[in-house]
Order: structure tokens, then C-alpha cells, then sequence
């Protein structure tokens, strides 16, 4: 698993949740820094190691990795308590989190965005509930997490009220900043709420400046700390959150997060050139799952759902929400791939799938009478695509003890080769159960 790269990345190729955080964890081992790039706390990794879950939001997969360093780049939007809770949690669980470390340029998520995000959402959903079913425009609202990361990330581009972690350690600037932020908000939030709505400035700042008392010693210049490491030999490891169908430039738009989820966000998120990147990992489940809004060509809404669902805890990490289930989508995952330059497949979820009698896989979609091989990643395209299937036969056989290609059945392995076929990437990792160990390394 270790290549002679200085640097690799890990990103998802469908709409998130497809396992990034097993896969950086089982990476950490072989590099000396994992960086994190972009989203929020609207991600959530989940490790499993020895039976124990663990929930990672805003903090990089990388940190239950023993001496390692776990950075936080300035493409992430930071809630600054949030991410105090997380390293809480952590540490009760014996987690050691002296390795943190956080960009002073990571913008940040003020109480004041979660209150704008929440409000919009609900705007946006009592107006798709006056469309017409089957008018093709969809629903109305995006579907975030209600975590404010949006309207954080458009106070970045509008530059004026944004706060950055540095000013977390500024008081006089912070206040000022906070202080303009509230009197620009402020009206905005009451015609979003309909009623009143007052911001205590004052009261804002002081929760902001005690959560950036705990956290000024991992607040650093990460772009030279991560380019001295570079210049040291070290390896790096990119993180992403999300999933490139999420992505803001390349996703299913409009229903995608506000962040850029491919590997093309790494250097505005981290400050290190893309070309750095020598090896692409790219992340997917042996099936479909999307939460939130969005076109999703091969949902499902049977008994396969339900249980595909169940087996594979399919329950967002972040919040709880049922995850949508469909089968897999390979047109969508080939396109993913190309967009990042993936080098290798990382397959994860292949368990759930033991026991699904027959296995359909989407290998191409009509469009308006029209068959097509292409992804649209316009939303107003795909929600006009029907999938055309391929059919596998599936396998009954448990396969959560599997360690070697040879250890799983035939069909599985049919399976398995179909996809990497397809796609025309070779496989790298296959996951067959959440733990550690139920990893094969190809």
C-alpha cells in the first residue's frame, strides 16, 4: 500500500459517505501528516477499530494515528465549538490530540450562519412543496446539514464578515468584525425568519474568543508548516470531505455542498500544488446512497432499499438522517474518477450486498429518448435520466471474514472486476466489514 509518492489523496466518487475515513485511517500509517481541505463539520468519517466507532466531523481521520500530524487546511470552514466537543470526545476515549493542527486562514462558522442556513432550507422547501409532481425541476431545497458551512463560505467570498481562525486570537478585531457581521445580518435574518430576530454581538464574540483561548496552540500558518514537511521528505495525505458529486464546481448543481470535494480543491484548500499528488484514491460503495436533495437515477424505494439500508447502517454520521439507497451507479462513479485523475479504486460495503439475490449495475442512461454513456452533472439533465442496467447474479455467502481475493465467492469477484473494468481503474482496497481488519490490500 505504500508508494514512493510524496503525496496522496483520498476522495469520494459518488455523494458522500462512502468510507473515506476507513481508508485514511488504514493510509495514516504509511504518511506523517493527514490535511483535511475542505467542508466542514457537515462531514462525518466513521472509524471502526477493534469494535470501537468513531465519529469524525471536522477533525482529519489521521488523528488515531499515533505521531501523527492531523491538519486542519484554510479551505475548511471551522465551527470552533463543534470542533472543542470533538477533541473532548476524543480525548475521553484515550484519543491523543496534541497532533492537531489548524490554519489561521480556515474560515470560520459563526452561530449567525447556522441561523441563515436553517432558515433558508426551510424557505427553500415550503416553495418546492407548491411545484407540480412532475414538473422536472425537483425539490426547491438543497438538503444541507442546517450547519451553517453555505452561508460561512459565501461570507469568505463576500470578504467583509468574514472571520478567520486567526481572529479568534485577535479580540479587538474580532469584536469589530462580529459587531459589523451582526448589523449587516441582522435584518436579512428577521425577513428570512419572519419575525424577530436579534443578534447579541457582545455575546457572540465572547463565546468565539473563549473557544479560540483553547485552541491558539494549534493555530498556525499551515501552508509553510505543510510545504517544510515537503522540503523534509515527509508524506502528506489529503483528505477530502464529501464526494465529488457533491462538488460545487463538478457535482449534480445545484444540490451540492459549497466546498470543491475533488482533488482540484487541494491547492486552494491546503496551499500545495495539485501536482504534488502522485497516487488518487478513489473511494466508493458497492451501491448508491445520497441524503438530502438531489436527482439519484437508481434509487430504490423497495425491500431491497430497506434492507441494503439496515445492513449497511446507512444513517448519516452527521445527522442521523436515512441515507436514499439505489443501486450502484457506474456511469456516475467513471466520471468521478476521470475528474480526479483516480489511480485506484477503493471498493467498501461489498458485505452488505452478501445475500441480494441478483445485482443490477448502471452501465448507461436514456435521456429524453436518447442513450447516452455521460454523466450530466446538471441536475436539470439528470433528473430526466432513466438507467439502463446490467445484471450480475449476486452471492448468499457472508464475506465480513474475507482477507484475500481468493477468499470471496465467484460472484463477488464478478462483481468486483466489473467495476474496475468499467470504470478503467484498477482496484486497490476492498473493504468487507467497518473494522480495521476487514480490509483487503490489494
Amino acid at each position: 500500500m505504500s508508494a514512493n509518492v510524496p503525496c496522496t489523496a483520498v476522495v469520494g466518487l459518488q455523494w458522500g459517505d462512502e468510507g473515506k475515513g476507513k481508508i485514511v485511517d488504514l493510509l495514516a500509517r504509511d504518511h506523517d501528516a493527514v490535511v483535511r481541505y475542505n467542508g466542514g463539520a457537515n462531514a462525518g468519517h466513521s472509524v471502526v477499530i477493534k469494535g470501537e466507532r468513531y465519529a469524525l466531523h471536522l477533525i482529519p481521520a489521521g488523528i488515531l494515528s499515533p505521531g501523527k500530524h492531523a491538519v486542519i487546511g484554510n479551505g475548511v470552514v471551522l465551527d470552533p465549538e463543534w470542533l472543542l466537543k470533538e477533541i473532548d470526545t476524543l480525548a475521553a476515549k484515550g484519543v491523543d490530540t496534541s497532533g492537531l493542527i489548524i490554519s489561521s486562514r480556515a474560515h470560520v462558522v459563526m452561530p449567525y450562519h447556522k441561523d441563515e442556513d436553517g432558515f433558508r432550507e426551510d424557505i427553500l422547501k415550503r416553495a418546492g412543496s407548491q411545484r407540480p409532481v412532475g414538473s422536472g425541476e425537483g425539490q426547491a431545497e438543497i438538503g444541507t446539514t442546517k450547519r451553517g458551512i453555505g452561508p460561512a463560505y459565501a461570507d469568505k467570498a463576500q470578504r467583509a464578515t468574514a472571520i478567520r481562525a486567526g481572529d479568534l486570537l485577535r479580540p479587538e478585531t474580532l469584536r469589530a468584525k462580529v459587531s459589523l457581521a451582526c448589523a449587516l445580518k441582522a435584518a436579512m435574518l428577521r425577513d428570512l425568519s419572519g419575525g424577530s430576530h436579534e443578534l447579541d454581538a457582545n455575546a457572540i464574540t465572547d463565546r468565539a474568543l473563549a473557544a479560540g483561548q483553547r485552541l491558539a496552540p494549534m493555530i498556525r500558518d499551515t501552508t509553510y508548516f505543510l510545504h517544510d514537511l515537503l522540503a523534509q521528505g515527509k508524506r502528506l495525505l489529503f483528505e477530502s470531505a464529501n464526494g465529488t458529486l457533491l462538488d460545487v464546481d463538478h457535482g449534480t448543481y445545484p444540490f451540492v455542498t459549497a466546498s470543491s470535494c475533488a482533488i482540484s480543491g487541494i491547492g486552494p484548500g491546503t496551499g500545495v500544488p495539485v501536482q504534488r499528488v502522485g497516487r488518487v484514491l478513489g473511494v466508493m460503495k458497492a451501491y448508491s446512497t445520497r441524503v438530502g436533495s438531489g436527482p439519484m437515477p437508481t434509487e430504490l424505494f423497495d425491500a431491497t432499499a430497506d434492507g441494503i439500508r439496515q445492513r449497511g447502517r446507512e444513517f448519516g454520521t452527521t445527522t442521523g438522517r436515512p441515507r436514499r439507497v439505489g443501486w450502484l451507479d457506474l456511469v456516475a462513479v467513471r466520471y468521478s474518477a476521470m475528474i480526479n485523475g483516480t489511480t485506484g479504486l477503493c471498493l467498501t460495503l461489498l458485505d452488505v450486498l452478501s445475500g441480494v439475490p441478483e445485482l443490477s449495475i448502471c452501465t448507461g442512461y436514456t435521456i429524453d429518448g436518447s442513450a447516452t454513456d455521460r454523466f450530466p452533472p446538471d441536475a436539470a439533465d439528470l433528473v430526466r435520466a432513466t438507467p439502463r442496467y446490467t445484471t450480475l447474479p449476486g452471492w448468499s455467502e457472508p464475506i465480513g471474514g474475507a482477507r484475500r481475493l481468493s477468499d470471496l465467492p465467484a460472484n463477488a469477484r464478478r462483481y468486483i472486476d466489473f467495476i474496475q473494468e468499467f470504470a478503467g481503474v484498477p482496484m486497490a482496497v476492498i473493504s468487507v466489514g467497518p473494522d480495521r481488519e476487514q480490509t483487503m490490500i490489494l
